[in-house]
This record gives C-alpha cells, structure tokens and sequence, in this order.
C-alpha cells in the first residue's frame, strides 16, 4: 500500500484547478482528485485506476524506461516495443556497415529470429512507488551544517535502498524532490535482452535532421522498434538464445482517428530534468555562461565531425549517432538562451522573488525562517560565476573532448592497481581481459583522422577561451609555447599514444604496464586533475538550504500556483489537447503537417533531406490507403499542448479513451525556455502521428510480420 504523500504534494493538487491544465509534470499515482477533473473536462474517458494502479494492469505496464535517457512503450501482447528513431540509433548503429547501411536504408527483421540483440541496452519497469519522506530524514535536524545534513540523508537513502532491494533482481532508487523537501522510493523491473526489430530509413527516421531540430512545422518519422526478451518463465535475463518474447503485462492498441483541434492528449514517459523554481542567479549563470561555453565547445566540435563525415561514407556511418548525440544540445542551448531572453525569464524571476521578500516580512515568524536566503543564493551564484566556463570547457574540450582523451578515462582504475600492493599483477591481468571487448567496440567506430582534427580545434579553443589561471598544467604549457596551436603537440601524442591505434592498445592488453607516460593520458589525467580542483573550490560555497527553503516558502506563499515537482527522470503524467500554435504577431502554424510537406522539403542527395524512392513512389501514385485523413491526405506530424522536456523521447501521446495516437519526439523553438519557465501561450509537443507509423510499415516496409501484432482500433 502507497503511504500517503506529505503535505507539499497534498498542497500542489488542492490549487491545481486555477492553472493551465497543460502545463505540470504530475507523478500519475498522485492523479485523483481535481487532476482527474481536469483531464476529464479536457475530454479523458479513463479512470484513475485504468491510468495508473499497482492492483490490475494499467497504462503504466506499457510504459518504460529506455535505456539511459528515453521513454518507450509496448505496442503488442508480444513485448514489441515503440521508441524514438533517435533514442535507438545507436544500437542501429552498431548493427550496420558500408555493406550492411541500416542507417541509410533502414531494418526490417521479417522473422524474430532475425531481430538483432543490444549489449548494454536495457528497459525498465516501474513496479512500485513509496513516499520515504520520513525515514529519508530521520535524524536530522534543524541546526545541522549543510554538510552534516547531506551525509545523514545519503546514509539514510542508502540504507534504505539496501534493505527493500535485499537479494531481489530489482532496481531501487530513492530520489529527491521539491530540492529536498520530499523523498520517493521508485522500484523498477529491468530487462536485459532488448532487440531490435525495424527501423525505418535516415530519409524518414532524421528527416529534416540538424536544420529542423527543436521546430515546428516538422516532417519526421521519428521512430524504432524493438522487442523485450524475457527468461521462459516470464523473469528478467541476460540474453540468450533461449529467452522468449515478453508476454506484455498491459499494451497500447494504436488508434487510426486521427487527431483534431481540441483533442485530449495525455503524455506518460519519463521526463530528464527541469528547474522551473530556481532563483535569478541560476537564471543568470545559463544566459551568460553556461549556454554560451557549450555552444562554442559543440560548434567547434561539430564543424570537424561534419567536416570527415561528408568527405567519407564509412565515417557517417560511424559518427551518425555521436554527431547527433553533440547536435541536439547544442541546438538546444542556442534556443535555449535566446529564449529565456526573449521571455524575459531572468526578470521575471526578480520579480518573484522581490514578492517573496515582501510576503516574508508581513509575518515575523516567515521574516525570521528565510531571512538571508537571497543572500546566500546571491553570494553562491556569484561565487559560481568565477568557475563555470573554465568547468564547463574541462568537460566539453576537455575529458569528454576528442575520443581518445575520453576513452583514456576507461583505464584509470587498471592504471591506478599498479601503484596499489594489495592488487597482484594476476589481478590486474584478468581485469584488463574484461577491458578487451570495450577496446573492440571502440574501435569500431573511430575514426583516427577525425578525432585528431576534434582535439586539435578543442585544445585551441579552450587554451584561448578560458582563464589562464584556471587552465591544465599541460594545456597552459603547451599553449604558452605555441601561441595556443596544438597541431604539433597533438601529432606527436597520437603517434605515441596506445590510445588511438587499436594494434597496440591490443598489445598492451596482453602485457599491461603503468599507463601515467603515454601522452593521451597523461593530458586525460591532467585535465581531470585540474577539473576536481576547480569542482572543489566550487564547491566551498553552496545554497542548498536557501533553495530548500525557498521552494518551501514559494509553495506557501503561491497557493493557487501549479507546483508540480520538477522533473528527474522519473514516470510522470501530463495532459494537454491538440492546438495550432502562434508563436508571433502574424504567424500561425498549423497543428499537422503532411506527407506533401516532406516532398516540399525534399533535395535529392542532401544528407538533412534525401528521401527514400519507396516513399516518393507512394507519394507520387497518392497511395495511401487507410492511413489517410478526411482530406485525403497523409498527415505525418501534430502538435500538441503537452508539458514534455528531454527524456520524453519516445514517450506515448495517448487519447481520451487509451489509445495510442503519436509519439513525441521534440519541443519547439519559441519555447526553448521551457525547462527553465514553462510558457503557456507558445509551448508545444511535436509529435508523430501513428498513421504515418502505419503507413511507413505496411505500405512502404511491407512488414506483414508486424502488422499481425499490433491492435488497430479506428
């Protein structure tokens, strides 16, 4: 039995009913009440026991985590389950080559015994929930440092997560919310054996790729198929040949309606991260410093993976998925920042908390509870203003820069046993056996040539870009000497380096030595050094207990405000309608697009916007089918009013009656702001519509095989 929720959440849903039904990341055990009264004045048929309830399948069974950052869901009584083409392209990745181009040309097992397995990819199931508030807090107390206060709730936490997963094959996570005012023990279920199952070509799948990204309108067939594995009495395994298709607890018959304004939408998946509560300081630190460094650092990454990937085949074909992985944030935070400026969201947020202090002061009791908050706020986002681009550049020029540099990070742990007695030279061997199957992989997919041109630009951009005071030992060296050109400097550590030849990283394998004088890891180990140095001194001041207490108060102060928890990755529901947008003065977008819109956009050979010939000859016979609106036409994407933010990807757009009508797979551009500050008026869902999934799989793949699994309801 769920334990009731504190006070904070009981707060947030007596004074949903004055918001935007649209916006709030709501945890769907938590949905009664007013929520269901929304949803069902917007139109929802469904109960809350039919939305979410641990007595009886619900629509949370065929919801999963995928992956480490994606939503997926089951479409079958067979365990066939549906995510983004995005989310799953780096698993197709590893399956194809020049010979075999399942990135250009898509997969299509005819048969499960042609579905291909996925070392390292996993799905989870949600399986039981628990407010732990209390015993997450138990023992601490209010005159407690900051510090004390961490280490007492993290013993708690683990303690905890030890005792209820005891010896069971299960997954406990125990997280925060409300910025620590609240705690919830999430349990969840996890596969191992996840197959891939189809994907459709990249003229279908990245349609529009790094040009249309974050924007509406959009033309994109954004999807994967896989299918869960289970052992053959039901159980989690590691993959074999033996396991059997999951026997799917509950799944999601696929609607052929379609979508008109004024529908219901409701989204469940699993939402990354958020932080609509912060102060101005955080706000502040995004615009001026945070968003800008890491644009600068992807840019400069991106113009070289662009660079090899157009001049070869067998290099798009090994950076697709790493070059989209870079892209996507990095597209992300130019929006991101124009956004939150053209919002004006940093005012905004001065004038709450200039509300906030006059509130605090009408009462001597709230006056003495957050007196000094914004001050300490201010003195740790002043303090943090000293550190975060030279951090930032650490990380993304840096450890997490060119390849190799990041791939030195794998062996820190091997290198460090030789300098331990207690590690024996036999120990140290079978560790490195372990490490041969990631060098394999690695290798695979990189691309000398490429990453010597990446880490060459990123060592330029950050010796010139960042405080000198703040750089690497060897960066500050090298750049001093050179007037900030590491083109030598990283020839010589190439030709040196075990790093970046797979002959003799192989070699050492097979007589491992002390690592600390190759040159890749020596500068790996320098930048990291340097970077725990700088996180230190960082560190040394923090407001925790001002955020803490602020979003207390806010909670207090706002009583008719929608304080639904921020997001962290953990199942949230959200519900909304299908709607136009317009986004400014004299600009109206239309809530679909169609498949007449692809060939519009439509330029033979361009790697954003080639088309398969397969889907041309459909286009130009108008042949369609079942799959087509009343007007004829074949609708690809819609928009919806939905609160969604990363992780979504891949997450169900479901109906009023628990159908599955989309898949959403991107936010817009006007609203880039959104995970900082929801913006009522602009915010929109991209989604795409399952009959085009239909479409792509009956009348274009001919994947018979698939169409017999799936429920189709009209």
């Amino acid at each position: 039995m769920i334990k009731k929720i504190n006070f904070l959440v009981i707060l947030a849903m007596m004074f949903v009913f004055g918001a935007h039904a649209d916006e709030g990341m709501w945890l769907p055990y938590s949905i009664n009440g007013q929520n269901l009264a929304d949803m069902q004045r917007l139109g929802c048929k469904l109960t809350a026991e039919q939305i979410f309830s641990f007595n009886q399948p619900s629509l949370k069974d065929a919801i999963v985590q995928f992956g480490g950052g994606c939503t997926g869901e089951l479409i079958s009584p067979e365990g066939l389950l549906l995510t983004n083409h995005h989310c799953g392209l780096s698993y197709v990745q590893t399956h194809a080559s020049v010979e075999h181009d399942y990135l250009k040309d898509g997969f299509w097992a005819r048969s499960k015994d042609q579905e291909l397995p996925n070392e390292g990819l996993t799905v989870s199931f949600l399986s039981y929930i628990e407010d732990v508030t209390e015993l997450v807090l138990k023992g601490v107390t209010s005159n407690m440092s900051e510090e004390a206060r961490a280490e007492k709730i993290d013993a708690n936490r683990k303690q905890l997560a030890k005792e209820r997963k005891g010896d069971k094959a299960i997954k406990v996570e125990i997280i925060p919310f409300y910025h620590g005012n609240q705690y919830i023990l999430f349990v969840y279920d996890v596969y191992k054996d996840v197959r891939l199952v189809a994907c459709p070509p990249w003229g279908i799948g990245k349609f529009g790729a790094d040009t249309d990204n974050w924007t509406w309108p959009r033309h994109k067939g954004d999807f994967c198929i896989f299918r869960v594995y289970t052992a053959p009495d039901g159980s989690p395994a590691e993959y074999s040949k033996k396991n059997v298709p999951m026997k799917s607890k509950h799944f999601l018959p696929i609607s052929l309606k379609g979508v008109q304004p004024g529908d219901y939408t409701m989204i469940l998946g699993y939402p990354g991260s958020t932080d609509r509560y912060s102060a101005s300081g955080s706000v502040k630190n995004v615009i001026e410093l945070e968003g800008p460094a890491i644009v600068d650092c992807r840019t400069t990454k991106l113009e070289q993976y662009r660079k090899h990937m157009d001049a070869d085949p067998a290099v798009f074909i090994q950076y697709a998925s790493k070059q989209a992985s870079v892209s996507n944030y990095w597209k992300y935070y130019i929006g991101q920042v124009k956004q939150l400026k053209r919002n004006k969201v940093y005012e905004k947020r001065l004038e709450q908390e200039k509300a906030f202090r006059q509130w605090a002061a009408q009462d001597k009791n709230r006056s003495a509870k957050y007196a000094g908050i914004f001050d300490e706020m201010d003195n740790y986002w002043d303090h943090q203003s000293k550190y975060t681009k030279a951090l930032i550049y650490h990380r993304e020029a840096g450890w997490r820069g060119g390849e190799a540099v990041t791939f030195a990070l794998r062996f820190r742990a091997v290198n460090n046993a030789f300098s331990d007695k207690s590690v024996s030279k036999d120990d140290i061997k079978a560790y490195v056996k372990k490490m041969k199957g990631s060098v394999q992989d690695f290798f695979k997919d990189y691309d000398q040539a490429l990453d010597r041109d990446v880490t060459i630009a990123l060592l330029n951009l950050f010796y010139k870009d960042v405080n000198p005071a703040q750089l690497p030992a060897t960066i500050k060296k090298v750049g001093d000497k050179t007037g900030g050109d590491f083109t030598a400097f990283v020839d010589n550590a190439f030709a040196k380096s075990i790093f970046v030849d797979a002959d003799k990283l192989n070699a050492w394998l097979d007589n491992p030595k002390p690592l600390s004088k190759d040159p890749i890891y020596a500068l790996m180990y320098d930048i990291l050094q340097s970077y725990w140095n700088l996180s230190d001194e960082a560190e040394k001041v923090n407001c925790s207990r001002a955020d803490r207490l602020y979003m207390e108060g806010l909670m207090e102060m706002q009583k008719d405000r929608n304080f639904y928890p921020d997001a962290n990755f953990t199942m949230r529901l959200t519900y909304g309608s299908v709607q136009d947008c317009k986004p400014a003065d004299g600009i109206t977008y239309n809530y679909i697009t169609t498949l007449d819109g692809v060939m519009a956009k439509y330029v033979p050979g361009n790697w954003e916007f080639d088309v398969p010939q397969d889907l041309i000859k459909l286009w130009e016979s108008h042949d369609y089918g079942r799959y087509a609106n009343e007007n004829g036409d074949l609708v690809v994407n819609f928009i919806t009013t939905n609160d969604i933010t990363g992780g979504n990807s891949g997450s169900p757009v479901i109906d009023a009656n628990g159908n599955l009508i989309g898949l959403a797979f991107d936010g817009n551009w006007e609203a880039m702001s959104g995970d900082i500050s929801f913006e009522n008026e602009v915010q929109r869902t991209i989604c795409m519509d399952m009959r085009y999934l239909l479409f792509i799989i009956d009348k274009m793949a001919n994947a018979q095989n698939l169409m017999q699994e799936l429920k189709i309801v009209d």
